[in-house]
């Protein structure tokens, strides 16, 4: 068999093309955030399940389409080709119509609205702006004239949008309210969604600064990017730690020491490496962690109220 039989046999087909454009790997940044803010409410009051299922779905819809606008956009500015590792591929591997792309992005958007409705008609319309910068903030994150990554301010929008506000909003339509307790117990989530992104950028760094990126791991060097990581899960840590002995949260989130192991693998992963296949296992490695850590923690939170 000759390599170019090899590789077409090996292509994802079918309904994989699809999986592949959602980049699963991300989604870990839209569920995570909904599972924290509904386990903090469990002590609170019951558990509206169709809130909840509504909220799960609104999120990862507006996390695809994100992932569909970046794939659409980094297309139209030729930053991706058949060669670039980490993307869905579905436009330049596969000749899906960019149109299709766009639109699919779209679809999702407006799914996400009529289930932001919904969530708006059982708790409070205030949510609908909220959505709404949810929903900007993936359109703006590759599209526009500015877009967010070409700038060294990703990670924190990506951690603001995708782990505080998210967690915000779970936790509220559960509970009709928000908390210093919610505020303080999204930190974590926050620094490891911005984790993925930090992860994704010094992956991508070469060929982000040869196409005009600005972004912080551009800004800190290969080097100084894997410190910075290696500081973002550290403080993550340390974070959960600090509010268990102030006594604002039970030891049981101390189960997110489990998560360890895969920080201290992704860090390995990236430290030394340079190319972008080299550090694929590392870029997943951080994703995992988020999972990892975002369970572990709902399970604390879980933990407690059983307990109790």
């Amino acid at each position: 068999m000759n390599q170019r039989s090899h590789t077409k046999q090996n292509q994802p087909v079918g309904w994989r093309v699809w999986w592949q454009l959602l980049r699963p790997h991300t989604l870990t940044a839209s569920f995570i955030p909904v599972l924290i803010g509904t386990a903090l409410a469990l002590p609170s009051t019951p558990i509206h399940l169709p809130l909840f299922i509504a909220m799960l779905l609104a999120s990862i819809l507006i996390q695809s389409a994100t992932n569909m606008f970046n794939e659409y956009y980094d297309y139209k500015r030729g930053l991706d080709n058949k060669d670039s590792v980490g993307i869905g591929g579905t436009i330049v591997r596969y000749g899906v119509s960019p149109r299709t792309v766009m639109n699919i992005a779209i679809s999702c958007c407006v799914l996400a609205v009529l289930l932001g409705v919904y969530i708006c008609m059982s708790t409070s319309w205030w949510l609908a702006a909220m959505g709404t910068l949810c929903i900007a903030a993936g359109y703006f994150y590759t599209g526009g004239p500015w877009p967010i990554a070409y700038t060294p301010f990703g990670e924190i929008v990506a951690g603001l949008f995708m782990g505080l506000i998210i967690i915000q909003i779970a936790f509220f339509i559960q509970t009709d309210t928000i908390t210093t307790s919610s505020l303080l117990i999204s930190g974590p989530t926050s620094i490891l969604v911005g984790a993925i992104l930090m992860a994704n950028n010094i992956r991508d760094r070469e060929g982000d600064e040869k196409n005009g990126r600005k972004t912080l791991a551009i800004l800190l060097g290969h080097e100084g990017a894997v410190r910075f990581l290696a500081g973002m899960f550290i403080l993550a840590y340390l974070w959960v730690l600090v509010l268990i002995i102030l006594g604002m949260f039970p030891p049981t989130l101390l189960l997110v020491l489990l998560s360890v192991t895969k920080a201290v693998e992704a860090v390995r992963g990236f430290a030394g490496q340079r190319t972008n296949v080299e550090m694929m296992p590392a870029m997943g490695a951080t994703a995992q962690l988020n999972s990892l850590f975002g369970i572990l923690l709902a399970a604390g939170l879980l933990l407690n109220t059983l307990i109790m």
